[in-house]
């Protein structure tokens, strides 16, 4: 059996105010013609097909058009909630898509009742999969344990009660099946892409390898955006995130996981790289030495850190020079310091001319045109 691990697409992800549905587009037609031409028997999509949890239609669309190209030819696509999605939306799409052949895992459901799914692959295999969605702390850490416990003591309730998960939904996994894992969640050891969500990805969040059995050919996991394999009692992998989400991750190789596994035998996986969307780099240097580099960044999105003095309409030259700039920074060589800002005129009072003016020196912006108009602005208000 050959199947597609892919995760965390953010389908809806805004970069900078920069809408990026295209390179979404983009990204998803390239998992769907990979599938086409591996010919996979299954696709597990482990968590974040969203990047919110009240999608757009627009996302939404875009996201069902995938999941119905991606089952074509009969392959079984698996879907679970991540931290990102609104597992309720997704247990809407699941009656309807489950006619279509999708499976769709909203919220933890009891074995018998969707959280272990058996289904014989196209290769004529038989598989088990069990199936774990985001586990939000709220559920495991129940008030009254807040109040009596300590955060470590939660945190290690939280874990334990997902292990129980695992072990309730892969009791029935047999040397003659297929046995895989899906989940979305945070191993410790594993390296951050960058865009994940802080607030679920630290100590109170993280789920322990050993929670995965041996008897478990490959656990395939979402929620971090770079690609890599956890060491465990199986093979445990983060497929990483198709696009790189913002400029944390930058140095990330967007991609997804082939992976090949039968009955009795650890899985083999083979990285893929996906190159659909535009790459997302940092650019430093002044004027000229942007200009200088243009050529080399191309289509690229960009984080700038331009080494010039601040002056009125400086943000708008380098975009002019990298039509790609989504972000203008000063270099911290040319910041004001805080002596600076805060040294002029201490205990003496000014009144919001003097402020404005203030200001603008401070930021190497003596500009009496603009101090002009502020201080006609401040006569309209002020009369």
């Amino acid at each position: 059996m050959k199947f597609l691990h892919t995760a965390d697409w953010h389908v809806g992800k805004v970069l900078k105010g920069r809408s990026r549905v295209e390179e979404q587009t983009a990204v998803l037609r390239e998992l769907v013609d990979l599938t086409r031409r591996e010919d996979v028997d299954a696709v597990i999509v482990a968590g974040d097909l969203f990047d919110t949890s009240a999608p757009s239609p627009e996302a939404q669309g875009l996201v069902m058009q995938a999941l119905m190209a991606l089952r074509e030819d009969g392959r079984d696509v698996v879907v679970l909630a991540g931290n990102h999605d609104n597992p309720r939306l997704l247990d809407v799409y699941r009656p309807v898509l489950g006619e279509l052949g999708i499976h769709v895992v909203g919220s933890f459901r009891r074995p018998e009742s969707g959280g272990l799914l058996s289904f014989t692959a196209r290769s004529g295999e038989p598989v088990r999969l069990a199936v774990l969605p985001f586990l939000s702390h709220r559920y495991v850490v129940r008030a009254a344990e807040a109040l009596t416990g300590t955060a470590a003591e939660h945190n290690r309730g939280y874990a334990g009660r997902f292990a129980e998960l695992v072990g309730a939904l892969t009791a029935d996994f047999a040397q003659d099946t297929v046995n895989l894992v899906a989940a979305h969640a945070t191993l410790p050891g594993g390296r951050f892409g960058g865009g994940e969500r802080e607030a679920q990805s630290i100590f109170s969040y993280y789920v322990e390898p050993t929670a995965f059995p041996p008897a478990t050919q490959y656990a395939a996991l979402g929620h971090l955006h770079r690609r890599q394999r956890i060491p465990g009692p199986c093979p445990i992998w983060y497929s990483g995130s198709p696009l790189a989400v913002d400029f944390g991750e930058e140095a990330n190789t967007p991609g997804a996981l082939l992976v090949t596994v039968q009955p009795g035998r650890p899985a083999a996986v083979r990285e893929v790289a996906v190159t659909a969307a535009r790459r997302l780099a940092t650019a430093k240097g002044s004027l000229a030495e942007l200009a200088a580099m243009a050529e080399e960044y191309g289509d690229a999105w960009l984080r700038v850190v331009v080494a010039e003095k601040p002056r009125p309409g400086l943000a708008d030259t380098v975009r002019e020079i990298l039509p790609g700039a989504l972000q203008v920074d000063l270099d911290e060589r040319f910041r004001p310091s805080a002596q600076t800002r805060t040294g002029r005129g201490a205990g003496v009072v000014r009144g919001p001319r003097e402020l404005f003016r203030g200001y603008l020196a401070d930021r190497g912006r003596d500009d009496g045109e603009l101090s002009a108009l502020f201080d006609r602005l401040h006569d309209e208000v002020t009369s």
